[in-house]
């Protein structure tokens, strides 16, 4: 897939007329770049808005159940039927390697994540997912106390931050940045600490009722509720906003303030350096599990038992129930034919916005859904190096490294978890998160290859003044509609159509723990990450698995 490979030679004039060309002053002899676009079939979600009239189905096809979608919800799915041994279904893909957002791809042999690259330790409220890291031998039990396998927890160093021409260890503004500022930080740790006892905040969010202060906080955007604590420290709004696009996709401005809050409060608090707060180095839970290929490899390992059932190149174009079950026609690319699928049951596992358009008719909630759903942009590029990157003074290379007001999120370094010593190649996977603005996804989409190379190798001039000379080949994948994001009023509507449209006759509500409410009809199920209003692993498993053991 792609958009046609490209062979440029980046020169060094070109760079020096925009805005690296301070730091990329000292580079020396030109040399040739190879990229392109890879990672999404573009042109393949687009068919499914832009072809009217496609072929009638030729090919007839059956299973027990279906799963619409193979992402990780529709994974988890997978995973739940098999372990209720039920195993004659098929899941249904669109692109050629089922993970989502997830997935993970190689750059010259080099494996790096196309999206998604890391996974908190999960605490006790994801037990599902716990579950799952056991069963991949991540996770055991040791003289009574759980620990996780020490290859795949961060390395360490995890984090830095390029702040005022240096690096720094940790992502929070601190050095030199002042009393005030230092203050300011404790104040928001204690606040957050407080809301924490105040009301429960969950990963998976659905494991915490719904009260009041979370409805109070969902009514404003972070900005809003930033500004009437106080909250006015630039280098306090930086590192939440920061935070904001880098888990939601959009800024402080746009999400909600309940969003803002559970990013610190449904884990591990607010770290301030040197003071008060959840200190993550004290926390047995505060860790992550990362991989060179991010989360594509926790996506393989649910994808390879599931072997032939999952059915790539599939483009999902029409779900509609029967009085027997549910008739789903699905277009194979690889053929060119329409494909007419019959089961009992089909778990629809695809954004809420696609599902509206393919479940005919598609039910008030889901049409409500939709609507009222925003998704965010995001590309996502992986720069193979030829070599090390000559640094900054300051902290040492991290696994995660950020430039402070950067229009990008940073990049990881593939070869951070290797236990090889010795320096060689590597891959950078650099993300920016472009909100929610049409606007914004037009200028994804319309972006030529080169006009991404040039700005990526700009920004990270600054801290790295040879990346164009070290780089070797960039690829840029482009997510047009990459997540959900969690705006003022999305808690409210999900709690309430949440409950409301559940089919009795299946789903139980929440009245434990244990069990997770899906929304559905009788032969159909919705299991995604958007049901959550934000896009993150804990809440697309969960849901996933919840949908499969009821389906």
């Amino acid at each position: 897939m792609g958009q046609g490979s490209h062979a440029l030679t980046l020169r060094r004039r070109a760079l020096l007329a925009g805005a690296g060309a301070a730091a990329l002053a000292g580079c020396g002899p030109a040399r040739e770049i190879a990229g392109d676009f890879n990672g999404t079939a573009v042109e393949r979600g687009h068919a499914l808005r832009d072809v009217r009239g496609w072929p009638p189905a030729t090919v007839a096809r059956r299973a027990q159940v279906l799963v619409a979608g193979g992402g990780i919800a529709g994974l988890a799915a997978a995973r739940a039927l098999r372990q209720r041994g039920v195993d004659d279904f098929a899941v249904l893909e669109m692109e050629d390697h089922a993970g989502g957002n997830s997935r993970a791809g190689s750059v010259n042999g080099i494996a790096c994540p196309l999206g998604a690259h890391y996974l908190p330790v999960p605490g006790d409220d994801a037990h599902e997912v716990q579950d799952l890291l056991e069963e991949l031998g991540l996770r055991r039990r040791v003289a009574g106390r759980w620990v996780y396998d020490e290859r795949t927890l961060c390395h360490s160093p995890q984090e830095r931050l390029y702040f005022q021409g240096a690096w720094q260890e940790g992502l929070l503004p601190w050095l030199g940045v002042g009393a005030a500022t230092l203050a300011a930080y404790r104040r928001f740790a204690a606040r957050v600490e407080a809301l924490r006892r105040e009301a429960r905040f969950a990963m998976p969010a659905l494991r915490a009722p719904v009260l009041p202060l979370h409805l109070a906080l969902d009514a404003q955007t972070f900005d809003a509720w930033l500004a009437a604590e106080g909250f006015a420290d630039p280098q306090l709004r930086w590192y939440l906003d920061y935070c904001c696009r880098d888990d939601y996709g959009a800024g402080s401005a746009c999400v909600s303030a309940w969003a803002g809050i559970h990013y610190f409060a449904s884990r591990h608090g607010f770290h301030v350096p040197g003071g008060s707060g959840a200190q993550e180095g004290d926390d047995p839970e505060a860790g992550l599990l990362t991989w060179p290929e991010g989360n594509g490899w926790l996506a393989r390992r649910l994808a390879a038992p599931c072997g032939a059932r999952i059915a790539t190149g599939r483009t999902v174009l029409r779900i509609a129930e029967t009085r027997a079950g549910v008739e789903v026609d699905a277009w194979d690319h690889a053929t060119q034919q329409t494909e007419r699928w019959r089961a009992g049951h089909c778990i629809v596992a695809l954004p809420v916005f696609v599902a509206a358009r393919v479940v005919q008719p598609a039910p008030d909630f889901l049409r409500a859904a939709a609507a009222r759903t925003p998704h965010a942009a995001w590309a996502v590029a992986n720069i193979r190096l030829d070599a090390p990157l000559a640094d900054r003074a300051g902290a040492a290379p991290a696994w995660d490294n950020v430039l402070h007001g950067a229009p990008g999120l940073g990049y990881v370094d593939a070869r951070h978890q290797s236990l090889d010593p010795r320096p060689g190649p590597t891959v950078l996977t650099w993300y920016q998160a472009l909100g929610t603005a049409p606007e914004a996804r037009r200028m994804l989409l319309e972006r030529p290859w080169g006009a991404w190379r040039d700005a990526i190798l700009a920004e990270l001039a600054a801290p790295h003044p040879d990346i164009a000379e070290r780089a070797t080949r960039i690829e840029v994948t482009r997510y047009g509609h990459a997540m959900a994001v969690p705006v003022p009023g999305q808690l409210a509507f999900l709690n309430e159509i949440g409950p409301q449209r559940l089919n009795d006759k299946r789903w139980q509500l929440l009245k434990n723990e244990q069990s997770v409410p899906v929304p559905g009809t009788a032969h159909l199920s919705f299991a995604h990450a958007d049901w959550a209003g934000y896009s993150v692993f804990e809440e697309a498993f969960t849901r996933g698995h919840a949908a499969g053991l009821a389906a």
